[in-house]
């Protein structure tokens, strides 16, 4: 797969609220390329998850 087929199939789990696997593939998405779309949306589901679920999620 490609980063932005990884990058779309992270958006498609976020969307369902699977935020791990959207995470996921985000990471695979930002191995593949760098300058991905997908750093900013890690970084978002990142700080979602750190406020959220501080116990629980911790990167």
């Amino acid at each position: 797969m490609t980063a932005e087929e990884y990058y779309r199939l992270g958006n498609e789990h976020r969307r369902k609220g699977d935020w791990q696997h959207a995470i996921d593939c985000y990471m695979e998405a930002i191995a593949l390329d760098p300058n991905s779309p997908a750093v900013e949306a890690k970084e978002m589901l990142d700080n979602i998850l750190n406020f959220y679920d501080k116990d629980t999620y911790n990167p």
